[in-house]
C-alpha cells in the first residue's frame, strides 16, 4: 500500500488555509503541535477541523510557545488538556523530540514512561485514541529503538494493551538512512510497522531546501521528466513500511503534485541506485 499525504504544518504560514486546501484534497492527516506558529497554529486549524469531522488529527507535547521543553507529567497534562481545548480534538499525541530530554539514557527513558503514563490516562478517558513518538534524532542516535518504546508503553499501561500508536521521524533525501534501512527490511520504521504502528515521514523537503539542492541528474535518475519537488516525494513515497507523508504547503498545486508523485513509486532497483549515487557523495 502507498503512503498517504498528510498536511505537516510545522512552517505553514496560514494554517487555516493550508488545512483547508489539503483537507478539501483529501487529506487523511492533520498534524500540528502547540508551540508552532509561535502557539497560534491549532487556534488557527479549529475552525477547519469543525468543517471536516473526519479528518484525522495529530498533535504533539513536549515543547511550549517559547521553546522550554518538558515531559514532566505535571506539563503534559496541563498541555495536553490545552491541546484538546484549542483544537476540539485529537486522535494521536506524539511526544515531541523525547531526545531533548534526560542527560542520559536511562533519564530519558524514565522521563517517557511519565509521559506514556499521562497519555494513557487520556486514552482511558476517552479523550484521545493514542500516542507516540515523532523524533529528530531519537532513533539515529540511539535514544530509544521502537522495541524499548513499546516496552515502556506497556509499563505506562501496565498490562499488555498499550495505546503506542504511531512514531513520526524525518525520512528525505538528505535523511536517506531510514529509507536504505526499510529497503534491507530492517530500521525502525520497519520496526514500527511490524508492530502495528502507523508511521509518519517528516520533513519530505528537508524544510523545503531540498529542491534547490537537486541537479537535473539527479531529478532525471529519480524519474525522467520529472520536477525537483515531485521527484523527491517519489523517492520518499517509495520508501517502505511508511504509511503518512507530512508536507507543509499551502498551494493545491504542489499538493496535487506531491499526491501523484506518492501514489507512483518508482522501482526498488533505481532508488537503490538513487540512495548509492547519495552515498557516494
Amino acid at each position: 500500500m502507498n503512503a498517504v499525504l498528510g498536511l505537516g504544518t510545522y512552517r505553514v504560514r496560514a494554517e487555516s488555509e493550508a488545512a483547508r486546501t489539503a483537507l478539501s484534497a483529501g487529506a487523511s492527516w492533520i498534524d500540528t503541535a502547540p508551540n508552532y506558529a509561535h502557539g497560534y497554529a491549532h487556534r488557527a486549524l479549529a475552525t477547519a477541523l469543525v468543517e471536516h469531522p473526519a479528518a484525522r488529527v495529530a498533535t504533539k507535547t513536549g515543547f511550549d510557545p517559547d521553546g522550554r521543553h518538558s515531559l514532566a507529567p505535571a506539563f503534559v497534562r496541563a498541555q495536553t488538556d490545552r491541546s484538546l481545548a484549542d483544537l476540539g480534538r485529537a486522535d494521536l499525541v506524539f511526544v515531541h523530540n523525547p531526545e531533548r530530554s534526560g542527560h542520559d539514557r536511562r533519564q530519558l527513558h524514565e522521563n517517557l514512561l511519565a509521559a506514556f503514563a499521562v497519555l494513557e490516562d487520556f486514552v482511558h478517558a476517552g479523550r484521545i485514541s493514542g500516542y507516540g513518538v515523532a523524533t529528530w534524532s531519537g532513533f539515529t542516535s540511539q535514544a530509544f529503538t521502537v522495541a524499548e518504546l513499546i516496552t515502556l508503553a506497556r509499563d505506562a499501561a501496565g498490562s499488555q494493551s498499550h495505546h503506542l500508536a504511531g512514531v513520526q521521524m524525518p525520512v528525505s533525501l538528505v535523511m536517506a538512512e531510514p529509507i536504505t534501512q526499510a529497503l534491507n527490511g530492517t530500521g525502525p520504521l520497519v520496526h514500527a510497522r511490524d508492530a502495528g504502528l502507523t508511521t509518519f515521514a517528516s520533513a519530505p523537503l528537508h524544510g523545503g531546501e531540498l529542491p534547490s539542492l537537486m541537479t537535473p541528474e539527479l531529478v532525471n535518475l529519480i524519474h525522467p521528466g520529472s520536477n525537483p519537488h515531485a521527484a523527491a516525494f517519489h523517492v520518499v513515497g517509495s520508501c517502505p513500511a511508511l504509511d503518512v507523508v507530512l508536507t507543509s504547503t499551502s498551494s493545491r498545486e504542489h499538493w496535487d503534485g506531491a499526491t501523484t508523485a506518492l501514489a507512483h513509486p518508482i522501482p526498488e532497483a533505481r532508488l537503490r541506485k538513487v540512495l548509492d549515487v547519495l552515498s557516494a557523495g
